[in-house]
């Protein structure tokens, strides 16, 4: 992990990441993940390069990757990434 994302930063995404935009998340598996059978998700971890989820699929916990399509520079970078990437999984998904 880059010094711009500590464990703090991380875990302070995560957790509102979790607690506020679930079906974001569970969009992120569907669209960017490949997992189109992704019925909800958390999100573990983030760092400059992507974000670590768990998926549920068909009854299953399933470990997913989800890489960034650029290195992201600190936190305010990563805000505006995921706020574009739920964007563009809503269009691709219409």
């Amino acid at each position: 992990m880059s010094e711009q994302f500590s464990t703090e930063i991380s875990d302070r995404i995560c957790k509102h990441m979790n607690e506020d935009h679930a079906a974001a998340i569970a969009l992120y598996a569907q669209t960017f993940g490949n997992s189109p059978d992704t019925e909800a998700a958390q999100m573990l971890s983030i760092d400059a390069l992507g974000m670590n989820l768990m998926t549920q699929v068909k009854g299953e916990s399933v470990p997913l990757r989800i890489e960034f399509d650029h290195a992201l520079q600190d936190s305010e970078d990563a805000h505006h990434t995921l706020i574009a990437m739920v964007k563009q999984a809503r269009t691709l998904t219409k």
